[in-house]
């Protein structure tokens, strides 16, 4: 699938088949991340990636919106050094290469949290000088996803050509 395909149809994912994904998958997801571009050259994201079922099964117990992790056959711990200024920006960019890209390959997932997920690291032995940001549960859609709409507000609501007060028309 090309980029822009992953970008139009890619969809959130909350319930997984319990099948574990293949180690190169696993792998290119993990690439992906850290091959995305940061400010600077800076690099300021470490991430853990989980398959322990009982290590999952905690995880989703700690990050409040997202018990459907336990479910997961991966989930990727994404955290970001407290120093950097552009820690939460540069990762998140880590982010949604790491998404898309397991989209690509058929695998799905969703954003679970936004920091306050301190209670994940001495679980996953994470240093005090690092916030943990998100959890990136990784797996097969339960249910097939295609087909699905996007509910997206129209390119000329959103874009801008030379002024704001003109949209975007083709």
């Amino acid at each position: 699938m090309d980029t822009f395909e992953s970008v139009r149809t890619v969809l959130a994912v909350r319930a997984f088949r319990g099948d574990p994904l293949p180690a190169d998958a696993v792998h290119k997801i993990l690439e992906a991340g850290r091959l995305t571009a940061s400010s600077m050259n800076r690099q300021p994201w470490h991430f853990v990636a989980v398959e322990d079922r009982e290590m999952l099964k905690r995880i989703g117990a700690a990050a409040k919106t997202g018990p459907y992790i336990a479910q997961a056959p991966l989930a990727v711990v994404v955290a970001i050094e407290k120093k950097s200024p552009y820690a939460v920006s540069d990762a998140s960019r880590a982010i949604q290469s790491m998404i898309l890209t397991a989209w690509a390959e058929g695998i799905g997932s969703n954003w679970v949290g936004f920091m306050g997920l301190d209670a994940l690291r001495p679980l996953l032995g994470i240093p005090e000088t690092l916030d943990v940001l998100a959890v990136l549960p990784f797996g097969h859609p339960a249910e097939s996803k295609s087909g699905a709409k996007k509910n997206r507000k129209p390119l000329a609501e959103v874009a801008h050509r030379e002024l704001f007060s003109r949209p975007f028309a083709g």
